[in-house]
């Protein structure tokens, strides 16, 4: 990792921090070292809450994701009577797949890897979560996944890059030649997850490095 990713990761923590400290005067700054997130990525799985605290106007997660090789998908979608959510029908074919979550923004930040990320658009015939579902109740909050029609646009993206994701807008990967690895900001003004959620695979002693 570059000096100035550890650098650019070091001010938005320390800015998470210095909010806290100005709305309450026993919160404490997180610390999350660069072989703590990448000892998280090793876990199984694609997305994996880091931490999300609670830091006085809203909670504020990180997490780090995984993909392996995407190619490009079929559009074809058909609703799930359950839980429908998106629109229901387009006149436009599309290729790529993807996810909105309603409430929350992210913001990206490619770790390494690359790959063509798609943003914008409409979810068609999208599949909602289940309320107690990790995405729902640890990652994202409510979100919609599926394919993504309308005025979307495609942008190769590589390490060092940052995106930013608002709440609402569609976002997914067309292809990912080999792999792309990316730190996710995930800011919760509507606490729609847990406070103080901590990766269990980080242990106890991060809990008390923390409370310092």
């Amino acid at each position: 990792m570059s000096t100035f990713t550890k650098s650019l990761l070091a001010v938005q923590i320390g800015l998470v921090g210095a909010i806290a400290v100005a709305q309450d005067d026993e919160s404490y700054a997180t610390y999350i070292t660069e072989e703590q997130w990448q000892m998280v990525n090793e876990l199984p799985g694609v997305d994996r809450q880091i931490v999300s605290r609670n830091i006085g106007k809203l909670n504020l997660s990180v997490g780090i994701i995984h993909r392996g090789p995407v190619e490009r998908a079929s559009g074809q979608s058909t609703p799930n009577p359950d839980r429908p959510c998106g629109v229901t029908s387009s006149n436009r074919n599309s290729s790529a797949r993807g996810i909105m979550h309603y409430d929350q923004t992210e913001t990206y930040y490619i770790a390494s890897g690359s790959g063509t990320l798609v943003t914008g658009g409409t979810i068609l015939n999208g599949n909602g979560f289940a309320p107690d579902s990790n995405v729902t109740t640890v990652l994202n909050g409510p979100s919609c996944s599926g394919v993504i029609v309308g005025d979307w646009i495609a942008k190769h993206v590589k390490e060092g890059d940052i995106i930013i994701i608002p709440a609402g807008t569609p976002h997914g990967w067309l292809e990912v030649p080999v792999h792309v690895d990316y730190l996710s900001v995930r800011p919760d003004p509507d606490r729609v997850l847990s406070d103080n959620y901590i990766n269990p695979a980080l242990g106890d002693e991060f809990k008390i490095k923390t409370e310092e």
